[in-house]
């Protein structure tokens, strides 16, 4: 019988749960995990918000609500292992251990504290690190854990989490060649059809930015927040683009290729932005009414949530005990003696 090849997926649980956040993991997630050749692990990396948040409500309530977006949005628990991070201690051990493994030269080159370097550069600062933790320059550590605990297969990622694959992949390949195979290398997946999801400013769409459009926003809310998306001052009747559309590229993410190429049709003709953003929309209002409505009926019970992640912390546990205890005795951390 072949072995089912495992996928791991992570959201940060940051901030409310926006349009990115639903194309690039959580449906793409959902679809993976109807596929009976594969296995699949869907995790609240609420530890990781603990970088760029120390807000303990807010670390709270986001972790419930990115939780109560996934099973809104179809995932059936039954099919994968569901699970919260913190409730995976062993994936904090094995950060250590691989800590002491990975060259500082290799976190070194991680985009996300480089490009703190350069802003406090660019800002004059004499000390580059001001304001930089340890929790982001660890945090590819982290990330590796995350996949390696579960030797995870595929990872699916943006084009912009690449390196973090890259740079667990090299961190494995060093403990195997220090300790013995112990870890599978796992591979990028990176869907280049849809790619990043762009913000209101043009930006990726992140809570870092502040350019998101939440999932579950009410419906003038939602409007409110389409008629922000940035566009150039080409008026109706003159061509438009779409391959620098913000408009254009979330549309793809929620649309079928018939209304996908249609819409392309219209702004050959120069549709104007207004019209564009109405489209946008009513796409998103249609695409997205039943997840609201089943999420608004999973908030109101929230042991249901608290049970379904239990019951996933167990099936994950059963997995991470053996392979941390593995990694315990390869490096030399074992009892001396067995015991009557």
């Amino acid at each position: 019988m072949t072995k089912k090849r495992r996928i791991l997926t992570g959201i940060t649980t940051s901030g409310i749960p926006h349009l990115g956040n639903l194309s690039g993991a959580v449906l793409p997630a959902i679809k993976a995990s109807e596929n009976k050749d594969t296995s699949s692990f869907l995790f609240l990396a609420d530890y990781h918000s603990l970088i760029k948040n120390l807000d303990p409500i807010l670390t709270h309530e986001s972790s419930f609500e990115v939780a109560a977006c996934w099973l809104a949005c179809g995932l059936n628990p039954d099919k994968v292992t569901f699970y919260r991070q913190s409730d995976i201690p062993h994936v904090f051990e094995l950060t250590w251990v691989l800590s002491c493994l990975s060259a500082k030269g290799l976190l070194n080159r991680a985009h996300a504290y480089k490009a703190s370097v350069s802003n406090n550069e660019l800002a004059g600062s004499k000390d580059l690190d001001k304001g930089i933790t340890m929790g982001l320059f660890n945090y590819p550590v982290l990330m590796a854990a995350d996949i390696l605990m579960f030797n995870a297969n595929i990872v699916p990622v943006g084009q912009d989490q690449k390196q973090h694959i890259e740079m667990t992949r090299d961190i494995a390949a060093r403990f195997n060649h220090h300790y013995g195979d112990t870890f599978t290398i796992p591979e990028a997946l990176i869907d280049d059809e849809k790619g990043v999801l762009p913000g209101l400013d043009g930006q990726k769409m992140s809570k870092s930015y502040k350019n998101v459009i939440p999932v579950f926003s009410d419906k003038d809310s939602l409007r409110k927040a389409v008629m922000k998306i940035k566009t150039n001052s080409k008026v109706p009747g003159e061509p438009k683009e779409i391959d620098d559309s913000t408009i254009f590229k979330i549309y793809k993410s929620f649309a079928s290729i018939e209304e996908v190429n249609k819409l392309a049709i219209e702004y050959k003709e120069g549709i104007a932005w207004g019209n564009a953003k109405e489209i946008l929309f009513n796409k998103l209002e249609d695409s997205l009414a039943n997840y609201k409505s089943e999420y608004t009926r999973i908030v109101n019970d929230r042991s249901f949530v608290e049970e379904t992640l239990i019951e996933g912390s167990r099936k994950a546990l059963e997995i991470s005990l053996p392979l941390i205890q593995k990694v315990r005795k390869a490096v030399g951390i074992k009892g001396f003696a067995k015991l009557k």
